[in-house]
């Protein structure tokens, strides 16, 4: 039996009152997150003597790779403290543990996800929708693209029964829901396919159509077209829109805590006054910041997941 080691790692940035928490196994040690400046040791002391104030953990989906995600979302984290009051720490899910039960248990008080995690989420843990992402064109939803590469003989989505297909996140609306309703609406389900595997994110997901592992992929519209424009991919799908990835919050949080931080989400301008100190926030799935959310927003999704019986086959391991 493999023994894991779980481990938080602290990291102080020069943004005040805001902590960096890693969750990570022995595996990952060697993995680095750089933030570059450090709290000096006289404002770090005060920093931990504030009265006492309760610490807010941010959990989210993992989109690309940890430190990237990081870089993006600690700039938010910065705005939702200046614009509340409230301490916030990001919070990285352990190998092996799911962002649904971290939330849903209290781990992290607000996660950044996308409609699968939130349905699951609400399912298991009653779960609160606060907001969702404005995409470039102002729209709170996002669609999925299947690529395959250039020279493929692959032409269209029919042409891949009996093919290796690729998903991102087992979680991941974009992914891996969305790319199985897109089979599913052509006739093609698992069995289907010579083989499927979740990659864990939708970079990984295009790296192994890139390498050459698999024929195919389901992934997020915005990565899948930088990729086409570069060359380095071809689009052979393209999803209709679904409800975006947005913020939940667990059903314990105060409601008022709850109601600043989503009034905050929502005063949100990443192109204007809040613009500065961001980190690529144009390749984020909220772009043009956010609206608000309610849950029969994800009607359609969640009957999707019903009739497809999604939440109750989910594997992590590769089928032949």
């Amino acid at each position: 039996m493999k023994l894991r080691i779980a481990l938080t790692i602290f990291i102080i940035t020069s943004l005040p009152g805001l902590l960096l928490s890693v969750g990570c196994d022995s595996a990952e040690k060697r993995k680095k997150i750089s933030l570059e400046d450090r709290v000096p040791e006289a404002e770090l002391s005060a920093l931990t003597r504030q009265n006492g104030a309760a610490v807010l953990w941010f959990g989210f989906d993992l989109r690309s790779s940890p430190q990237e995600d990081a870089r993006q979302y600690l700039p938010l984290l910065k705005y939702l403290y200046d614009a509340t009051g409230y301490r916030f720490e990001l919070f990285f899910i352990p190998r092996g543990e799911s962002i649904v039960d971290a939330l849903g248990a209290g781990k992290v008080q607000f996660a950044a996800v996308g409609a699968d995690t939130y349905l699951q989420a609400r399912a298991k843990y009653g779960v609160v929708p606060l907001v969702r992402g404005l995409n470039a064109e102002e729209k709170a939803e996002y669609r999925s693209v299947i690529v395959v590469k250039p020279g493929s003989s692959i032409r269209t989505i029919n042409d891949l029964r009996d093919k290796r297909f690729a998903f991102g996140n087992v979680n991941s609306t974009q992914g891996h829901l969305i790319p199985r309703i897109a089979l599913a609406m052509n006739g093609i389900t698992l069995k289907d396919l010579r083989a499927y595997y979740y990659t864990g994110s939708h970079r990984n997901c295009a790296n192994a159509v890139l390498s050459g592992r698999f024929d195919a992929c389901g992934m997020q519209d915005t990565m899948g077209m930088e990729l086409s424009n570069a060359g380095l991919l071809r689009i052979i799908y393209t999803s209709k829109y679904y409800p975006s990835s947005g913020v939940a919050a667990n059903k314990q949080v105060q409601r008022e805590i709850m109601a600043k931080v989503r009034q905050a989400l929502l005063d949100f301008d990443p192109l204007g006054s809040h613009a500065a100190g961001l980190y690529h926030w144009d390749k984020t799935e909220m772009p043009r910041g956010f609206t608000a959310a309610q849950d029969s927003d994800y009607a359609e999704l969640r009957e999707w997941a019903g009739q497809l019986g999604y939440f109750s086959d989910i594997k992590s391991e590769v089928v032949q």
